[in-house]
C-alpha cells in the first residue's frame, strides 16, 4: 500500500478563511465547515482530531485533477444561504516538522460551488492542528494516484 503513496511539496497559502470563520462572513459566523462538519460525520466521513479549516497548499507550477475519491457526497445542502453543493475527499497524509498526520484533501466541485474557487494548483486540505505552520511554510503531503498530477 506505501507504493500508492505519491509524494509533493507545496506551501501554505492563504485562503478565504470563510471555512474557519476568519473571513468574517456574515452568512458563516462560524465558518462554512461548523456548518458542514455535522452532515459530514453524518455520512460517515471520519473527523476526529481534524481542525475546522482547511490548510490551503499551492502546488504550483504543478495542477491537479481529483480523478477517484474515498469519500463522495452529493448535492449537500448545509446552507440556507446557497444551493446544494457535492464534496469529495481523498484521504492524504502532511508531513510536518518531522511528524506524519493523516489528513484529507476537501475537494468542494467546482460546478456546484458559487463562490470562493480555489485555483487548480491549490489543494484544500483537512487536518490536525499543526504547531507552527503558517503562510508560506513548505509541507510534503503524500497523495493517492486518484489525484492526477500535471
Amino acid at each position: 500500500m506505501e507504493n500508492q503513496w505519491q509524494r509533493i511539496s507545496g506551501t501554505v497559502a492563504p485562503g478565504y478563511g470563510v471555512a474557519s470563520g476568519q473571513g468574517h462572513d456574515p452568512r458563516y459566523p462560524e465558518g462554512t465547515l461548523a456548518m458542514q462538519w455535522p452532515i459530514f460525520a453524518e455520512l460517515g466521513l471520519p473527523l476526529e482530531g481534524i481542525f475546522r479549516g482547511t490548510l490551503n497548499i499551492d502546488i504550483s507550477p504543478r495542477r491537479f485533477e481529483l480523478t477517484g475519491r474515498d469519500w463522495h457526497f452529493p448535492l449537500v445542502k448545509w446552507s440556507p444561504h446557497i444551493g446544494p453543493e457535492t464534496f469529495s475527499f481523498s484521504r492524504c497524509r502532511v508531513h510536518w516538522q518531522g511528524q506524519v498526520h493523516d489528513a484529507l484533501i476537501y475537494y468542494p466541485h467546482p460546478e456546484t460551488k458559487p463562490e470562493h474557487f480555489q485555483s487548480d494548483s491549490t489543494l484544500e486540505v483537512l487536518a490536525p492542528r499543526l504547531e507552527g505552520i503558517s503562510y508560506g511554510s513548505t509541507v510534503e503531503l503524500d497523495v493517492k494516484p486518484e489525484l492526477k498530477l500535471t
